[in-house]
């Protein structure tokens, strides 16, 4: 039987390390959910999610002794699947990902945006030109060739809804670092969904 939730992730951590079991499985029972989710955003593919949840799971459980409780054990724990999902998705050896660099707005010299009106009203109109289960497939594909740099701290605070710090702590940069990131894979994003809307007939 599960232990109430209002027993502490680090209690069962330390619980976990000193070889109780059950408190290890209570873990798990609590992020198997969410840790997969976070996988699969991050390898862009479902599929290879429960080989990385193992790997990182097995990873948790090894590494139990080492957690100190210098941050949070969800921070902890979401930065081990964060690393073996990208090494997994690195030993695939995928293609080479399309740059997603030049589809960042373009201005001109006074500053105004340098795209064609017809451009900018296509990215304006996304959802209305294309329809929505084909937009989500075109996005998460959009959101696969993102640099890993911008994909994972915009899976991390905007589709997983971890807070800034909690990122920078996750991923061991600052809060501002990380918004810069989110906010430049916002840009890519966009610009890749306008040109498939502008695209789309």
């Amino acid at each position: 039987m599960p232990v109430p939730a209002a027993v502490a992730d680090e209690d069962l951590a330390r619980r976990a390390a000193a070889g109780d079991e059950s408190a290890f499985e209570d873990l798990v029972s609590r992020y198997e959910s969410r840790a997969y989710r976070l996988a699969a955003r991050l390898l862009g593919r479902e599929e290879d999610a429960p080989d990385v949840l193992q790997e990182a799971f097995l990873g948790v459980y090894r590494h139990l002794p080492a957690f100190r409780g210098d941050a949070r054990f969800s921070t902890w724990l979401f930065r081990i699947v964060t690393n073996a999902a990208l090494m997994h998705r690195r030993a695939r050896r995928r293609r080479p990902a399309e740059s997603l660099d030049a589809l960042l707005p373009r201005f001109d010299a006074d500053g105004r945006h340098a795209a064609e009106p017809a451009e900018l009203e296509a990215a304006a109109h996304v959802e209305e030109r294309l329809d929505r289960a084909a937009l989500a497939d075109r996005a998460r594909a959009g959101l696969s060739d993102l640099p890993e740099m911008y994909r994972v701290a915009f899976v991390l605070r905007d589709l997983e809804e971890m807070p800034s710090a909690e990122v920078a702590e996750l991923l061991g940069v600052g809060a501002d670092v990380v918004r810069q990131r989110v906010h430049r894979a916002r840009l890519m994003l966009r610009g890749y969904l306008g040109r498939l809307a502008g695209g789309a007939r």
